[in-house]
């Protein structure tokens, strides 16, 4: 399959291109870019895009699908992330494939930390911002993933600990003195657009692929910013 992958959920912009070796093999060579994502995401997403599709050699209707993580993370970035899948994919007939960015971070980590192990679990960790994490909890079992642990989004100091699971993300520098059980593995890892890659076959074979208007994002938290009197009685308490 011809596949362009991208995620902007946090404050990294990933993207990559991966064009067919042969009609009957699997993988191929994969085109990646990586820049700061952000509030610059909305800019440079599409110039990325042309870029590595120009370097794979690759029109858009050559494709087989648009893939991309719809959350949760940055508002902004989901909300750049899916208009761009959307538009890319209505513009030339393709399917679109959302993937939660908790199981790609699992899956970056799994291919960093563990890519020798058939079984594998792991607590994915997301920064959400106003003191709060997204979290989900993911089991890996000889090529396939399985969610155990719904998303989440809750304080660092509300953190559950499941047993044997390793922990995943960005969130250490940040609120590591706070995160219980000091035991678990803790891995830095983010999600990437090879770890979209990698789990884009099984989730295509098994039917996950949606229509361009049905691409949307995943949003754990409503709300997205803290108001005046929330901030100054913050700054205010001891």
């Amino acid at each position: 399959m011809n596949l362009l992958a991208f995620d902007t959920s946090t404050d990294l912009m990933t993207l990559a291109v991966q064009r067919a070796a042969s009609p009957n093999l699997p993988g191929g060579p994969v085109w990646q870019h990586t820049a700061p994502g952000g509030a610059q995401t909305s800019a440079h997403l599409i110039p990325a895009i042309q870029m590595l599709m120009a370097q794979a050699g690759l029109q858009f209707s050559d494709l087989s699908a648009i893939v991309f993580g719809n959350g949760p993370g940055s508002f902004t970035g989901l909300r750049t992330a899916c208009s761009v899948a959307q538009g890319l994919a209505f513009g030339a007939g393709l399917p679109v494939l959302p993937i939660d960015t908790l199981l790609v971070v699992a899956e970056e980590a799994r291919h960093q930390h563990a890519h020798d192990l058939t079984q594998w679990q792991v607590t994915s960790l997301l920064d959400a911002r106003m003191d709060e994490l997204y979290t989900a909890a993911y089991a890996f079992d000889h090529g396939a993933w399985t969610q155990t642990a719904d998303y989440c989004l809750l304080s660092p100091d509300h953190l559950l600990n499941y047993a044997g699971y390793a922990r995943a993300g960005n969130v250490f520098a940040a609120y590591g003195e706070r995160l219980a059980d000091t035991t678990a593995p803790r891995l830095n890892a983010l999600p990437t657009a090879s770890a979209l890659l990698r789990l884009a076959p099984a989730r295509l074979a098994a039917g996950l692929a949606v229509r361009a208007d049905q691409a949307l994002p995943l949003y754990i938290r409503d709300k997205v910013a803290k108001t005046t009197l929330e901030r100054a009685t913050e700054k205010a308490a001891p």
